[in-house]
């Protein structure tokens, strides 16, 4: 069976996205990012699946910072609409329950949850780990805000299904590989996946990013991030929408090469979930 690495314990979100992306595939949880694309550069995995930002956080911190030197390249994308529950050991009842365990970030995502159950949030280092333990321990009074799959995985029941404030949280991810798989120049809906660094000078990036305007190219995304621990040394994670050898598209990044440095990560279809919400 084909493998796809991704960060975190078995029942992880990202675990989730990648059998959702690719039913059939073995899934290899891994310690970190950098692990998780360690294992495709050494041919355990095929690809990885690494999460980049999500509708209420934001940008998923360390990997606009890993995928440059990765010596991988982006192949996809995939949305994964992230549905908290709260599981606890067969017995518990919401009314015997008195901390709930999981990731910060998710925890700060079920607020409502919380202060409905008067419940203790208790931070884990992942939320499928938080399962995990919850499990382990047993017990009453602990439940953990994970995914379906993480009751599934470790035989907890799900005492509450989407327990999210937010109706549209939803985590974006990368999907990296060894090799460059770049779609026909014609395919609809393409995406470019880019970092580019300008120089420390008045207008750079307004001059860096002319080109995109006058040949009609969308940006969909542009992130500024600090490089080597100095702040006059900036770095820019950016998605546009179009092929590299599109004509309009070709032109905008010569143009941008006179002006800073460009490393293309990637080119690749779009999501059907990116193309419906783009048509909204």
């Amino acid at each position: 069976m084909p493998i796809i690495a991704f960060q975190g314990f078995l029942g992880a979100y990202s675990d989730l996205a990648c059998r959702h992306a690719f039913p059939g595939w073995t899934t290899l949880p891994c310690a970190s990012f950098e692990a998780a694309m360690q294992a495709v550069r050494e041919n355990r995995a095929e690809l990885a699946m690494l999460p980049c930002e999500n509708s209420l956080a934001g940008r998923v911190p360390d990997i606009h910072r890993l995928l440059p030197d990765s010596g991988l390249h982006v192949v996809g994308e995939h949305f994964e609409r992230v549905e908290h529950c709260l599981l606890a050991p067969h017995g518990t009842t919401e009314a015997t329950l008195k901390r709930a365990h999981s990731h910060p970030m998710a925890l700060g995502q079920v607020l409502n949850i919380l202060k409905e159950l008067n419940l203790e949030g208790v931070i884990e280092a992942d939320t499928a780990g938080a399962a995990a333990l919850i499990a382990e321990r047993g017990g009453v009074e602990d439940a953990a805000i994970a995914s379906s799959l993480a009751a599934e995985v470790y035989g907890l029941k799900i005492l509450r299904h989407n327990v999210e404030d937010a109706e549209h949280n939803t985590t974006r991810f990368y999907v990296m590989a060894r090799e460059p798989r770049l779609p026909p120049v014609d395919a609809k809906h393409c995406v470019t996946s880019f970092v580019f660094r300008v120089r420390s000078i008045p207008a750079a990036l307004y001059k860096a990013l002319g080109g995109f305007a006058t040949n009609g190219v969308n940006l969909t995304k542009l992130e500024s991030y600090m490089m080597d621990g100095r702040f006059t040394a900036t770095q820019f994670l950016c998605d546009a929408d179009g092929h590299p050898d599109e004509p309009g598209m070709a032109r905008a990044l010569e143009e941008l090469r006179f002006f800073a440095e460009l490393r293309i990560l990637g080119t690749y279809v779009a999501h059907p979930y990116r193309i419906q919400n783009e048509s909204n």
